[in-house]
């Protein structure tokens, strides 16, 4: 793990970027006295199988695998003895490719999609649970996990623009040279 920028608005926060110990994928972690936001790349394979599994068809996996996905974690690190609220809103956060800008693709936009294409509820509800969620309250030691989807291709670098707030004082940071999973196979590495 090693800083790659650091965001003055918090004494003891950063931006961390790295290599995740279990996926053996980059991800990039904001950290700060009440925040740390963690995005892990997803291989589009992951992606794909992933929710082949769910009874999504091969065309419908195929999409979600093509739109630059990240196992994301949003946890409320401040100490137990402030009464300390996080929240966030994720169609606040915004992505910037090739100079030009948009809003992450969450949840709603995607359920909207499904139901115009028929895809089955069950199918649905497993992919509403998979992703985080679009907006989050936390108290200390709070914290949850799921996808976030990026509307980019496999393999692009883009900057994220993140907002949340603290106590609803509003905290934003940028994280640059961020990058999508590549369209690439790696083979499952056992411990045997």
């Amino acid at each position: 793990m090693f800083l790659v920028s650091f965001f003055a608005f918090d004494a003891h926060a950063s931006v961390l970027k790295g290599v995740d110990d279990e996926t053996k994928l980059s991800f990039w972690e904001w950290r700060s006295d009440a925040v740390s936001i963690r995005l892990v790349q997803r291989l589009p394979d992951q992606s794909r199988a992933y929710f082949m599994a769910r009874k999504f068809t091969s065309e419908h996996a195929e999409m979600i695998a093509q739109s630059c996905v990240f196992q994301s974690v949003f946890k409320n690190t401040a100490p137990p003895n402030k009464n300390y609220v996080v929240k966030y809103d994720l169609s606040e956060w915004r992505v910037t490719y090739k100079n030009k800008e948009h809003g992450l693709k969450i949840k709603e936009k995607w359920l909207n999609e499904w139901q115009e294409k028929n895809v089955p509820m069950a199918a649905q509800i497993a992919f509403e649970w998979s992703l985080l969620p679009t907006i989050q309250r936390y108290h200390q030691g709070d914290y949850n996990w799921g996808m976030t989807m990026y509307a980019l291709p496999p393999g692009a670098r883009f900057d994220l623009h993140l907002v949340w707030y603290e106590n609803g004082i509003q905290a934003q940071v940028d994280i640059m040279d961020m990058q999508c999973g590549p369209d690439i196979r790696l083979e499952p590495v056992s411990d045997f």
